[in-house]
């Protein structure tokens, strides 16, 4: 057996990853025995965050990236629909604190392209803050430049992610969308279904689009879900419609300063 050697300091161990800090252990922190922890951290700073800024509830719309404002004519419309929805309830709701540090009915939104970029803009251009709640796909989702920087997330689990989407939602808008929108608007009218959620009011924007895609009576005749679920959500086909459909829910969340239009 070969005699040992002293050593000559401790180098070795100051350089061992093991020696590391915990919470600074990158190859730790991330592996997978610490998931429950990164699950964790994603709650816990968006928390923190949304807090610090007094936000209390939200208006969360949801619909297609792939909808640009230069796009075909029904795509550009409903851009710009998304656009000035967010603008009105930004403008009216109580997003700019008008019950002091609290914010009420900011606009959340996936943070991504299209119809979420959309309707962060349309908060941007009232002066007020808005949400971008974004997910790291294997084709990167770059956040849009309008949503507030400080309020602009990144998550990589959906389920954390989904859940800050509805935990303070007072509304849900769906504009048209794919299959992401549909996981999303699916999803929040689940928990309202079995009375999980609270019964916040979901508005499907553009009817046409939507009984086009949803044939819910299917569902009905088999009887897979009971005919009282159909009216689970409504529809609109144009800004002000929306706004005076979810106005007196929205209204009633805080005392506004001065009356709202």
């Amino acid at each position: 057996m070969a005699a040992q050697t002293t050593p000559a300091d401790n180098r070795n161990q100051l350089q061992s990853q093991t020696y590391q800090l915990a919470a600074l252990d990158q190859d730790f922190i991330l592996g997978e025995s610490t998931r429950g922890i990164r699950l964790q951290l994603e709650y816990a700073k968006v928390e923190e965050a949304l807090r610090a800024w007094g936000v209390r509830s939200t208006v969360v719309v949801f619909g297609s990236a792939r909808v640009h404002e230069g796009g075909p004519p029904r795509h550009a419309a409903w851009y710009r629909q998304a656009r000035e929805f967010a603008r009105i309830v930004s403008e009216r709701a109580g997003a700019k604190t008008a019950n002091g540090p609290v914010r009420d009915n900011v606009i959340a939104t996936g943070g991504g392209p299209g119809l979420m970029e959309a309707a962060n803009r349309g908060a941007f251009e009232a002066g007020a803050p808005s949400i971008g709640f974004n997910i790291t796909l294997v084709h990167e989702q770059q956040p849009n430049a309008y949503s507030t920087p400080e309020l602009t997330f990144r998550f990589q689990y959906f389920a954390i992610r989904k859940m800050h989407l509805a935990m303070r939602a007072n509304a849900l808008v769906v504009f048209p969308g794919g299959f992401g929108t549909l996981d999303e608007m699916f999803e929040i009218l689940t928990l309202k279904q079995t009375a999980i959620l609270s019964q916040i009011p979901i508005l499907l924007f553009d009817q046409s689009y939507w009984r086009s895609l949803l044939n819910l009576d299917v569902l009905v005749s088999e009887s897979l879900i009971a005919p009282q679920d159909t009216s689970l959500f409504m529809f609109a086909n144009d800004v002000e419609q929306a706004w005076t459909l979810l106005k007196q829910h929205l209204l009633c969340a805080f005392s506004p300063r001065q009356d709202s239009p």
